[in-house]
């Protein structure tokens, strides 16, 4: 949130490294035209409902480009899958079909459509984008329209668009055509002649994407390894219920930390190495970073001095550790 982004920067933030989208969709009457969206069975009444968002999300985009003017904020696309956006208990679900004017049968069947045996691994990141072109146009049209309106009045946005969850260059490719034809569009629209600066990269938190990230790289203008999915993935770890087993790993000494909170050097640093060498093999200069709660832990960030990471990124609060840690890690590896 723009109070956030104003916390940060008075923390000694250099920019946003992970602007999470969907957070901005719960809110009010956001969260109405969001399952509106999502119950709409055409694209035409999806493009009527994420029309609703367009105003909501570009004031969004706009309050943050003017927390960090001149800074650079990373937006990352639409990321969990759409049922996390449905209720699902029966006095909910019953209230939100009588708000939309539909059945409560209706609704009950769209969740029960959303449901998947595993979400992580399911219709979420970029593969929301593939199926729903409509929701990344309506989202990158909000943030051109934003950097246009912000240059306007003086203020300097640098904008990044992130597309999370590629595992493929093909889908990177593809999804990359689709961000610069609504930029073009909107550009057009506004009669702004000259270049944005808005740069379109991509998270890298498939091991796939590390192993490909070369080909990856050919395709985006900036990495940012999203270690907490990363480290999911590659241990074969769920985060949300590692803590059955956990206690009794580290009491064992099976793991020496718990590699949510501190990045797993040996496995997924691995994977992150192997990723920035191999993007800017590709890409030379290629801009890379972490997010994740990796981004605030000394000892991980240690490790992204070590392998040539330009920057990390973590919650507001964190960032005064985060300076402190980057400082001690360059002045070791000065030595």
């Amino acid at each position: 949130t723009p109070a956030d982004a104003k916390r940060a920067r008075e923390f000694g933030a250099q920019g946003i490294g992970l602007s999470r989208t969907e957070h901005m969709f719960f809110e009010g009457d956001r969260i109405k035209a969001m399952r509106a969206m999502i119950l709409a069975t055409t694209t035409k009444d999806r493009r009527a409902a994420l029309k609703k968002l367009l105003p909501l999300q570009r004031k969004d985009f706009i309050g943050l480009f003017t927390a960090m003017n001149g800074l650079p904020v990373t937006i990352r696309l639409l990321d969990p899958p759409l049922h996390e956006f449905l209720p699902h208990d029966d006095k909910s679900q019953a209230a939100m079909a009588k708000e939309l004017g539909v059945t409560t049968a209706t609704v009950k069947e769209r969740v029960a459509q959303l449901h998947e045996m595993n979400p992580m691994l399911g219709h979420r990141g970029c593969r929301l984008a593939v199926t729903y072109p409509e929701i990344l146009e309506t989202q990158v049209r909000a943030i051109t329209e934003a950097v246009i309106a912000c240059k306007a009045k003086k203020i300097d946005a640098v904008a990044e668009i992130m597309i999370p969850l590629v595992g493929t260059a093909k889908e990177l490719e593809s999804l990359t055509t689709q961000v610069q034809a609504t930029i073009d569009e909107v550009k057009e629209e506004k009669k702004v002649k000259g270049d944005l600066g808005i740069l379109i990269g991509t998270m890298i938190e498939i091991p796939r994407a590390a192993l490909t990230a070369d080909e990856i790289g050919a395709v985006a203008e900036f990495f940012s390894f999203g270690t907490n999915d990363l480290t999911q993935m590659t241990f074969g770890f769920s985060r949300d219920d590692i803590n059955t087993f956990l206690p009794d790993y580290l009491k064992q000494e099976l793991l020496l930390r718990d590699p949510f909170q501190s990045l797993d050097v040996t496995g997924v640093g691995q994977l992150v190495r192997m990723g920035v060498e191999k993007g800017r093999s590709a890409r030379k200069g290629l801009k890379c970073g972490i997010c994740g709660e990796h981004g605030g832990d000394p000892d991980s960030i240690k490790f992204c001095q070590k392998v040539g990471l330009d920057y990390v990124s973590c919650s507001p609060f964190r960032v005064p550790i985060a300076r402190l840690a980057a400082a001690q890690a360059a002045l070791e590896s000065a030595k």
